[in-house]
Protein backbone atom coordinates (compact mmCIF):
# COMPACT_ATOMS: atom_id res chain seq x y z
CA UNK A 1 0.00 0.00 0.00
CA UNK A 2 0.92 3.45 -0.89
CA UNK A 3 -0.35 6.63 0.57
CA UNK A 4 0.18 9.92 -0.16
CA UNK A 5 -1.34 12.59 2.17
CA UNK A 6 -2.68 16.34 0.98
CA UNK A 7 -4.45 19.00 2.00
CA UNK A 8 -2.41 20.86 4.98
CA UNK A 9 -2.00 24.27 5.24
CA UNK A 10 -1.88 27.16 7.65
CA UNK A 11 -5.48 28.25 8.98
CA UNK A 12 -6.54 30.68 12.23
CA UNK A 13 -7.49 29.57 15.23
CA UNK A 14 -11.35 28.25 14.76
CA UNK A 15 -10.64 27.82 11.05
CA UNK A 16 -10.80 24.44 9.29
CA UNK A 17 -8.94 22.03 7.05
CA UNK A 18 -9.97 19.06 5.52
CA UNK A 19 -6.82 16.27 4.61
CA UNK A 20 -7.00 13.70 2.19
CA UNK A 21 -4.88 10.29 1.95
CA UNK A 22 -4.99 8.41 -1.58
CA UNK A 23 -3.83 5.21 -1.20
CA UNK A 24 -3.00 2.65 -4.42
CA UNK A 25 -3.86 -0.91 -3.82
CA UNK A 26 -7.06 -3.31 -4.17
CA UNK A 27 -7.20 -4.31 -1.25
CA UNK A 28 -7.59 -0.40 0.25
CA UNK A 29 -11.12 -0.84 2.27
CA UNK A 30 -9.64 -4.47 4.54
CA UNK A 31 -7.29 -1.61 5.83
CA UNK A 32 -7.05 0.40 9.14
CA UNK A 33 -6.60 3.64 7.81
CA UNK A 34 -5.56 5.83 10.55
CA UNK A 35 -4.44 9.58 11.31
CA UNK A 36 -1.28 10.75 13.07
CA UNK A 37 0.22 13.52 13.98
CA UNK A 38 3.91 14.88 14.99
CA UNK A 39 4.53 18.81 16.95
CA UNK A 40 8.13 19.61 16.78
CA UNK A 41 9.81 18.32 19.99
CA UNK A 42 7.31 16.07 20.35
CA UNK A 43 6.42 12.05 19.88
CA UNK A 44 3.67 10.63 17.15
CA UNK A 45 0.39 10.65 18.35
CA UNK A 46 -3.19 8.90 17.17
CA UNK A 47 -5.62 11.08 16.06
CA UNK A 48 -8.28 9.23 14.38
CA UNK A 49 -8.40 5.94 12.63
CA UNK A 50 -11.38 4.37 10.95
CA UNK A 51 -12.06 0.35 9.56
CA UNK A 52 -15.12 -0.11 8.30
CA UNK A 53 -17.66 1.64 10.24
CA UNK A 54 -15.53 1.29 13.40
CA UNK A 55 -14.25 4.76 14.14
CA UNK A 56 -11.97 5.95 16.91
CA UNK A 57 -10.65 9.11 17.75
CA UNK A 58 -8.14 10.79 20.07
CA UNK A 59 -9.74 12.52 23.42
CA UNK A 60 -8.12 15.49 21.87
CA UNK A 61 -10.06 16.03 18.99
CA UNK A 62 -12.93 14.27 19.79
CA UNK A 63 -16.24 16.71 18.58
CA UNK A 64 -13.94 18.20 15.92
CA UNK A 65 -12.14 16.13 13.78
CA UNK A 66 -14.17 13.50 11.60
CA UNK A 67 -12.33 10.58 9.96
CA UNK A 68 -13.96 9.18 6.44
CA UNK A 69 -13.01 7.17 3.80
CA UNK A 70 -14.64 6.44 0.18
CA UNK A 71 -13.52 2.98 -0.36
CA UNK A 72 -14.53 3.46 -4.49
CA UNK A 73 -11.75 6.17 -4.20
CA UNK A 74 -9.12 4.65 -1.90
CA UNK A 75 -9.13 7.83 -0.25
CA UNK A 76 -9.64 8.47 3.39
CA UNK A 77 -10.11 11.83 4.84
CA UNK A 78 -9.32 13.93 8.09
CA UNK A 79 -11.84 16.94 8.03
CA UNK A 80 -10.48 19.26 11.20
CA UNK A 81 -12.76 22.33 12.53
CA UNK A 82 -12.44 24.21 15.38
CA UNK A 83 -8.64 24.32 14.77
CA UNK A 84 -6.26 25.20 17.54
CA UNK A 85 -2.93 26.42 17.92
CA UNK A 86 -1.60 22.99 19.87
CA UNK A 87 -3.23 21.25 16.62
CA UNK A 88 -0.06 22.58 14.70
CA UNK A 89 2.02 19.40 13.46
CA UNK A 90 2.64 17.10 10.31
CA UNK A 91 -0.02 15.08 9.83
CA UNK A 92 0.64 11.42 8.77
CA UNK A 93 -1.51 8.86 7.14
CA UNK A 94 -1.11 5.02 7.76
CA UNK A 95 -2.77 1.60 7.27
CA UNK A 96 -1.98 -1.52 8.75
CA UNK A 97 -4.15 -4.86 8.38
CA UNK A 98 -6.12 -6.36 11.31
CA UNK A 99 -7.75 -4.54 14.02
CA UNK A 100 -7.70 -0.83 14.47
CA UNK A 101 -5.13 0.21 16.76
CA UNK A 102 -3.94 3.70 18.41
CA UNK A 103 -0.44 2.83 18.56
CA UNK A 104 1.69 3.96 15.93
CA UNK A 105 4.40 1.08 16.08
CA UNK A 106 1.31 -1.43 14.72
CA UNK A 107 1.16 0.43 11.09
CA UNK A 108 3.32 -0.59 8.86
CA UNK A 109 2.53 2.02 5.63
CA UNK A 110 2.62 5.50 5.86
CA UNK A 111 2.14 8.59 3.64
CA UNK A 112 4.79 11.63 3.25
CA UNK A 113 3.06 13.85 5.84
CA UNK A 114 1.43 16.76 5.33
CA UNK A 115 1.96 20.23 7.61
CA UNK A 116 -1.14 22.05 9.13
CA UNK A 117 -0.61 25.51 10.73
CA UNK A 118 -3.03 26.98 13.16
CA UNK A 119 -2.08 30.52 14.41
CA UNK A 120 -3.85 32.46 17.29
Amino acid sequence: VQLQASGGGAVQAGGSLRLSCAASGRTFGSYVMGWFRQAPGKEREFVAAIKWSNIYYADSVKGRFTISRDNAENTVYLQMNSLKPEDTAVYYCAAKSGPADTDYGSYGYWGQGTLVTVSS
